[in-house]
C-alpha cells in the first residue's frame, strides 16, 4: 500500500480526489492541503510515498515545492495533476523532479493509470501534455544527435527516460551494469544532456516515450 499525500487548492477538487483514493486498496491516504508551505511541512513529517501535487498554490508555488520535495524526500514520487499545460511549465516541472504529469482536461482512468505507474516505479505523461512538449519549439539537442545513437543506446534511451534503473536496464537487455553504464555516459554525451531529467524532457518532446513506463 502506498502512502499519499494530496496537494491541491481547489477545494472540491481536493476533497473529490481524497474520497476516491481513500477507497482504494492501493493507498493510504495519509494527509491533504491546499497550500504550499504548509503542504511542504506536511511532506517533510509524513514522508508519503506518492503526492499528486497542483502546479499553482498558495504559500509555495508547485515548481519550488516539488524542487524542495525531490531535494528532502528523494524517494517520494511526485504526480503533477494540472490545469496548465504549457511547455515551459512541463519542463520545469519534469527538471524539478515530477514523475509524471496528468492534465486536469484527462478523464479519470488516465489519472488513476499515470498515479499507478509512478507510484510503482514508472513515469507517466499524459496525452495533452505530451502533445504540448513535442510542439512546442525546443533546440534542446544539436542537429542530428539522435541520429548517431547506436540502436543499443535507443533501447537504452527509451528505458533510462523511463525510470528503469542500472540493474533492471542490464537484466532486461541481457548486458551487464558496467556496459550500461557506458552506453549511458555515450548517449548524453551525443545529446550533451547531463542529468536524467533533462533526458526524459528530451525523449517526451522527440515523442519516443511510451506512456506508463515502468519496471517489469
Amino acid at each position: 500500500m502506498h502512502r499519499l499525500l494530496i496537494i491541491e487548492d481547489q477545494t472540491a477538487v481536493r476533497e473529490l480526489l481524497a474520497e476516491v483514493l481513500a477507497a482504494d486498496s492501493n493507498y493510504k491516504l495519509v494527509g491533504q492541503s491546499g497550500d504550499g508551505l504548509e503542504a511542504l511541512q506536511m511532506c517533510l513529517e509524513l514522508k508519503p510515498d506518492v503526492v499528486v501535487l497542483d502546479a499553482r498554490l498558495p504559500g509555495m508555488g508547485g515548481v519550488d515545492l516539488l524542487r524542495r520535495i525531490s531535494r528532502e524526500l528523494p524517494a517520494t514520487r511526485v504526480l503533477v495533476f494540472s490545469g496548465n499545460e504549457h511547455p515551459h511549465l512541463i519542463r520545469e516541472m519534469i527538471e524539478a523532479g515530477a514523475r509524471g504529469f496528468v492534465e486536469k482536461t484527462a478523464n479519470f482512468a488516465d489519472f488513476k493509470k499515470g498515479l499507478a505507474a509512478i507510484a510503482l516505479g514508472g513515469t507517466y505523461f499524459g496525452v495533452a501534455v505530451t502533445k504540448a512538449l513535442q510542439d512546442a519549439p525546443s533546440g534542446s539537442l544539436a542537429g542530428g544527435a539522435v541520429e548517431s545513437l547506436t540502436k543499443r543506446e535507443h533501447e537504452i534511451l527509451q528505458l533510462v527516460a523511463g525510470s528503469h534503473t542500472t540493474k533492471e536496464i542490464a537484466t532486461r537487455l541481457g548486458i551487464s551494469a558496467k556496459t550500461v553504464d557506458n552506453h549511458r555516459t555515450n548517449l548524453m554525451r551525443k545529446l550533451n544532456i547531463h542529468d536524467i531529467a533533462s533526458l526524459t524532457r528530451h525523449v517526451l518532446e522527440a515523442g519516443s516515450l511510451a506512456q506508463g513506463n515502468r519496471p517489469p
